[in-house]
């Protein structure tokens, strides 16, 4: 019986989510394509406006 799996992104629980993520990739690592590229968002909540 075959499990459905999705490629969803997922951490560990337990784990380090910003010192895990910002660790960079070895010369190794790379060339055998043993990484994962890591998008980080921020929501900035300043109205540089002033509008309020």
């Amino acid at each position: 019986m075959k499990k459905d799996h999705k490629d969803e992104p997922t951490v560990a629980p337990g784990m380090n989510d910003a010192e895990e993520l910002n660790q960079e990739a070895s010369e190794e690592e790379i060339e055998n394509g043993e990484y994962t590229e890591v998008t980080t968002m921020s929501w900035d909540e300043v109205d540089p406006s002033g509008s309020e």
